[in-house]
């Protein structure tokens, strides 16, 4: 008994050591498909969330082998940030993901583009406080929902800065940049050709600068949902409101790419645990 229990035990090990290995080699293998750079990765959430909305798109990307570094960027109502652990200096790919304490623009409920505004201020303080750690050249950023306002509006303000690290990739995942559901701006037609729409909301009117001033060496991800429910949105934002980033960066950006998600899944909420944004977000950020 003793003799097979000893047996039972040593094939225990040799599985999971031969589980461990394998895991290592498709690590291995999967990461000789990405790019290796230090360039930190910034998630930015939406009204009302916070950095677990960020969780599993950072999460996709460490399996897929793209990173082992994910930190997490905690921005108090005044705006200091900490972080719940250092990145390593040689880090590969790191990513942060942003929580903020103030996730509902506290005080800007009746004039949200002046709170987007203020907003960026803190993506702005995150990039500072990166900067403190490490001296980075450039960034990458994500936005879902109220963060891309957020993240295009901290491109607005900072254009120009030679102080901060250049914007090497943005994705925006449900960006409302001319409205939401039940506003008339927000499903007013817009031309396919140059995002132009008929009507314009208070929250893009803004960010129209960019037109002149976005910068040219940033390639941009659009993604944005339709639940095919008759609707055109995915339930808050809806699909001409989002295809009007193309208006504003103007045909400026090193690159600029839509992708419209589709069915039950396409739901706001649901966009940022989807998995077929992750092969997006993961093929356009990292992939070489």
């Amino acid at each position: 008994m003793h003799r097979r229990t000893v047996s039972i035990v040593g094939a225990l090990i040799i599985a999971v050591i031969a589980i461990i290995s394998f895991n290592a080699w498709h690590r291995a293998q999967a990461a000789k498909q990405f790019v290796h750079s230090n360039i930190p990765t910034i998630f930015v959430h939406g009204w009302g969330s916070s950095a677990h909305a960020e969780e599993k798109m950072a999460n996709a990307a460490k399996r897929a082998g793209v990173t082992n570094t994910i930190v997490r960027a905690n921005v108090s109502r005044q705006g200091k940030v900490t972080f719940n652990k250092t990145i390593p200096a040689h880090a590969i790919n790191p990513i942060v993901e942003v929580n903020l304490a103030d996730n509902k623009l506290s005080g800007y409920e009746n004039d949200y583009p002046t709170g987007y505004k203020h907003g960026a201020t803190y993506v702005k303080n995150v990039v500072l406080a990166l900067e403190r750690q490490h001296h980075y050249r450039a960034i990458n950023l994500v936005g879902h929902s109220m963060g891309n306002l957020e993240i295009i509006n901290y491109i607005n303000d900072n254009t120009g800065n030679r102080k901060l690290p250049r914007v090497d990739h943005l994705v925006a995942i449900a960006g409302h940049y001319n409205g939401l559901v039940g506003q008339k701006t927000a499903k007013s037609p817009v031309n396919q050709q140059t995002g132009d729409p008929e009507r314009q909301d208070a929250t893009i009117k803004p960010l129209l600068t960019l037109r002149q001033t976005f910068p040219t060496n940033t390639r941009v991800l659009n993604i944005y949902g339709d639940k095919e429910d008759g609707s055109h949105s995915d339930g808050d934002v809806p699909v001409n409101s989002a295809k009007s980033l193309k208006y504003i960066i103007n045909g400026r950006a090193k690159s600029y790419r839509e992708v419209e998600i589709t069915g039950a899944n396409a739901q706001h909420s649901k966009l940022h645990n989807n998995a077929q944004v992750n092969r997006e977000l993961i093929n356009f950020l990292w992939r070489k």
